[in-house]
């Protein structure tokens, strides 16, 4: 059985578009799970009229209060919620029809390989349109300059590369996440650091999701290649640093919950990036070339190392 996990908050505007395209789907054996944090918009009856239209398929709840963001949301879930098969979605974007069907198929490819009982986890490409559907880029991994072979511990500690509205993880994985860590950057970047020490992530290069850009976006998507990116990054330094601060308050965070699990190479990793911020700048660089726990991409890489001398210490 395969489980969608979705969390809303205040998205009337998009909402029916997504569900509609997750209703159409070629492989229609799922369960739609809903948890609404608060909206203060109709998002929630919407969610209750489609509920009660397909009582068999969508099952939706509210949050008692607002978690403070869809990265909390979704993490309350990824722990509440096993199932064989798990997958994360957006409110506000469009799933291709086969885009189940195709995962779950690579998903079987990995369970002949490797066995149903090893965790596994399997993300795709998107594609990035506007607010109105319209094709920014055929190809969010080429636009935002992202290695989907880059996906060992040593990148992920830095990184984040599978989206989450294109993931699926099996039950294996998901129940290694039982409790919400004391730190994490964003929910699907934590799902992936925890499949990089634990199981087997596969790629699937070619678009599932139409991934919608507007005014409201989390994260969003980049043009990692182009020359204003790299302007950007290197006149938003701060920017930078801070999310490189933060990957190392996340490894903290993972070496506290998953220590015990790890091999002594990776606990002698993460110890490492999570130790970045008492080092000297000669000790970061060592470390950085050490473990090679550079980011992906020129840009990224210059920017890091900027950061590093820019670096009080």
């Amino acid at each position: 059985m395969i489980s969608i996990l979705l969390p809303t908050y205040n998205g009337e505007k998009h909402i029916t578009g997504l569900i509609e395209s997750l209703l159409t789907q070629t492989v229609g054996d799922f369960k739609l799970i809903i948890s609404d944090d608060r909206s203060t918009d109709g998002t929630f009856q919407i969610v209750k009229e489609y509920c009660a239209k397909y009582p068999d398929i969508i099952l939706a709840g509210q949050n008692a209060e607002n978690t403070g963001g869809a990265q909390y949301n979704f993490m309350k879930m990824m722990v509440g919620y096993k199932d064989d098969y798990l997958m994360l979605c957006d409110q506000d974007d469009v799933w291709w029809p086969e885009k189940i069907e195709k995962t779950l198929a690579k998903m079987k490819e990995l369970e002949s390989a490797y066995g149903a009982s090893t965790p596994l986890l399997v993300h795709t490409d998107l594609k990035v349109v506007d607010e109105n559907l319209n094709i920014i880029s055929p190809s969010y991994r080429k636009m935002s300059n992202t290695g989907y072979k880059f996906n060992a511990l040593n990148n992920l500690l830095t990184m984040n590369i599978p989206t989450g509205c294109t993931i699926m993880y099996n039950r294996a994985l998901s129940d290694l996440i039982t409790a919400e860590p004391g730190y994490m950057v964003m929910h699907d970047w934590w799902l992936s650091l925890t499949a990089a020490a634990f199981a087997k992530i596969a790629a699937i290069d070619e678009p599932t999701v139409l991934y919608r850009q507007h005014s409201e976006n989390s994260v969003g998507a980049k043009r990692a290649r182009s020359p204003g990116y790299v302007r950007y990054v290197l006149t938003h330094i701060d920017v930078m640093a801070e999310k490189i601060n933060n990957s190392y308050r996340q490894a903290a965070s993972f070496l506290e919950m998953y220590g015990g699990k790890l091999t002594e190479e990776q606990k002698e990793l993460v110890t490492a990036h999570a130790s970045m911020p008492g080092l000297t700048k000669s000790g970061k660089l060592r470390t950085m070339f050490k473990y090679n726990t550079f980011l992906y991409g020129a840009a990224r890489k210059i920017a890091q190392v900027i950061v590093l001398i820019c670096s009080r210490n």
